[in-house]
């Protein structure tokens, strides 16, 4: 019964996200959006809201330092996952599209617009990081850096939604819900322009999807994995957010094999952003003291850590060169199972937690 409800989530998910993408590629398009905006706002934010449930709920409505720790987890898993197994995995979809001869091995990405992500990812998440060294009972100089990461978000999206569209946004498949746009107009030469209502609607359909197909498969997971039972810390800060980053891998890859190369990092970047920024500000602000490095969360906050190499490790040559490779891209998944070994020696006795 389980795997029937991972299965059927997962489906769920894969429909929506194919729904979504190709929603949100047109929500720019009729708004005049550019790419950084599209994939890096747009996609990213509503990708990242199942992920960003989580954590909520069990620090705004869970009573107790477990339920802190546990939300605590999922929010240093979220940029993990992205920086390392969302990353690896898009690396194989680039190879998978190299050997069936439909694109090239270096990725057709815009190095300002990527390139800004990941300064602002790592200015923001490396001084969250900084703010854990504080001793766990200094509250206010928590609740001061959780106002400088939500006023470093508004001033990144602002700069992404000023910026200008380019011209490659005309290339858009049609809307999958145009049936029911029947006052849409025609633009010659191209795919039905649909009206904005449209489009909302499909958006809203797809995020539902999204969101409802997480939960279902996130739960499954967590019932899969405490029967065989494995350790909470394992399941917060590893298993789980497997399942919720599902939807910024699926959207990358769909991205990917159509060619669109900055939407499908973007949508990854973009998302690291707002998991630096916004759940890490929900814990500074509502379990200020769970937000503290020493025993018992060494290996939980090394993960930050893991993230931040593996950010620059990708995407260092890209900022030298302005090329980034699709193999590049694989380093993530090493660094993911490096890792997991910590946790599992961390959970075995073997290194202190």
């Amino acid at each position: 019964m389980t795997f029937l409800l991972l299965v059927g989530a997962f489906a769920v998910i894969l429909v929506g996200a194919e729904l979504f993408t190709n929603a949100v590629e047109w929500f720019g398009r009729l708004f005049g959006l550019a790419e950084g905006a599209v994939g890096s706002v747009l996609a990213a934010v509503g990708t990242a809201l199942p992920e960003t449930m989580s954590p909520l709920v069990a620090i705004v409505f869970g009573a107790g330092a477990q339920s802190h720790g546990v939300g605590i987890g999922a929010i240093l898993g979220a940029p993990f996952m992205l920086a390392t197994l969302a990353m690896f995995v898009t690396g194989v979809a680039v190879l998978v599209r190299v050997r069936g001869g439909s694109g090239p091995a270096q990725l057709s990405v815009d190095p300002l617009i990527l390139g800004h992500d990941l300064r602002v990812f790592g200015l923001s998440y490396g001084f969250a990081i900084l703010v854990a060294f504080l001793p766990a009972d200094l509250a206010p100089p928590r609740w001061l850096a959780a106002i400088v990461l939500i006023g470093a978000y508004a001033w990144y999206v602002r700069g992404h939604l000023r910026a200008e569209a380019g011209e490659d946004q005309a290339d858009l498949a049609p809307l999958r819900f145009e049936r029911l746009d029947r006052a849409g107009q025609d633009a010659p030469g191209a795919s039905p322009v649909p009206r904005v209502r449209i489009v909302v609607v499909q958006l809203v359909v797809a995020l539902a999807a999204i969101i409802g197909g997480a939960i279902a498969f996130v739960g499954a997971v967590e019932s899969l994995a405490r029967s065989v039972g494995l350790d909470e810390t394992l399941l917060s800060l590893v298993i789980a957010p497997i399942a919720t980053e599902l939807p910024e891998k699926l959207n990358s890859v769909i991205w990917i094999r159509r060619g669109k190369d900055t939407l499908a990092l973007g949508n990854i970047t973009g998302a690291m952003v707002f998991q630096a920024a916004i759940p890490t500000s929900i814990a500074l602000l509502f379990a200020s003291g769970e937000w503290s490095i020493g025993n018992g969360s060494w290996v939980a906050f090394a993960s930050a850590g893991v993230a931040l190499v593996s950010t620059v490790l990708i995407f260092l040559p890209m900022v030298r060169t302005g090329r980034l490779y699709g193999r590049r891209l694989l380093i993530g998944g090493v660094l993911y199972l490096a890792q997991l070994l910590l946790v599992v020696a961390s959970l075995s006795g073997l290194v202190a937690a």
